[in-house]
């Protein structure tokens, strides 16, 4: 459906204005969508990026910091989402040999069969992907890349 349907609103100043307001309202609900495949298992959107940075990294661990750097929401606080995992039993946190003071994270088999449940519902319940080729993702991301260069 078109914005202007979604939203209920026939004009904007601009096309640009057009388009923020139409990222916007994609990436909420981008994240409506993504949320629900979350609360399935019981985990948050923040806990799942972690997952797929630790399952990036694996077999080696991670720590913390490399967690952080690499995170989508940069205000989430990484240790506290770590442990909430390991609570879980989808992740152990191991003394870092090197620094006692950090710690390095490693995804469990929990862990990983929870990212591959996922994986597989995310493709039977994301259609709309298909309204999209493979040009027009490119297209789209290197626009999106393009966006934010500042």
């Amino acid at each position: 459906m078109k914005l202007e349907e979604e939203i209920k609103q026939a004009n904007f100043k601009s096309q640009h204005q057009k388009l923020v307001v139409n990222i916007i309202y994609t990436a909420n609900w981008l994240n409506y969508l993504h949320t629900q495949l979350c609360k399935k298992h019981n985990i948050s959107v923040e806990q799942f990026n972690i997952l797929r940075i630790l399952r990036g990294q694996y077999p080696n661990a991670a720590t913390i910091n490399l967690l952080i750097d690499r995170m989508l929401n940069k205000m989430s606080n990484a240790s506290r989402l770590v442990e909430k995992l390991r609570l879980k039993g989808m992740v152990e946190r191991q003394i870092n040999k090197g620094d006692r003071r950090a710690c390095n994270v490693l995804i469990t088999k929990k862990g990983l069969d929870v990212l591959t449940e996922m994986d597989k519902e995310e493709n039977e319940n994301r259609p709309f992907l298909a309204n999209l080729n493979e040009d027009e993702a490119k297209q789209l991301n290197v626009l999106l890349d393009k966006l934010r260069e500042t």
